[in-house]
């Protein structure tokens, strides 16, 4: 699969890309165009004819399509048939993380045998540590917001 493929899948071409993965069987246009959200089976065609050129989906017998090659896209992670931006997937890895911190922060304030430099250290280590999380998540929450706003825009052209 080529590079240029993956950085022409943005927006409307995305979510169409994203919903014939994400059904896992071939797809009419008019299914697309119910499950995308998009204005006319027409607009359904084009993106389902472009991702056919860029060979990632591929016609069957009947006229549908169903996914010849799943392919990276800039800026996201398959899971499963799910599409998820990077950002969400580190926010949850410093989630993880982080509530590793808490349990072990807590444990050592039972104990208290730890010395105070030690406590001021960690507490601030985990204070670093949600502050990542936090950034990591409100960017991916950012990308899905601008990912949706692309579309919107996509279908009323």
């Amino acid at each position: 699969m080529p590079n240029q493929s993956a950085e022409r899948l943005e927006g409307t071409t995305l979510a169409v890309y994203s919903y014939v993965v994400k059904q896992g069987k071939p797809v009419g246009t008019r299914d697309v165009m119910r499950g995308v959200g998009l204005s006319s089976p027409s607009v359904a065609y084009r993106h389902l004819q472009k991702l056919e050129t860029l060979g990632v989906l591929q016609r069957n017998e009947y006229g549908d399509y169903m996914l010849k090659a799943k392919t990276k896209v800039h800026g996201y992670i398959w899971v499963g048939r799910r599409l998820l931006p990077r950002m969400i997937i580190y926010a949850f890895i410093f989630l993880s993380i982080l509530l590793a911190e808490l349990v072990i922060l807590a444990i050592h304030f039972e104990v208290e045998t730890e010395n105070y430099q030690f406590m001021i250290f960690f507490i601030i280590i985990t204070l670093i540590t949600a502050i990542a999380m936090s950034i990591f998540l409100i960017e991916g929450i950012l990308q899905i917001v601008r990912t949706k706003r692309c579309r919107r825009v996509d279908s009323l052209k």
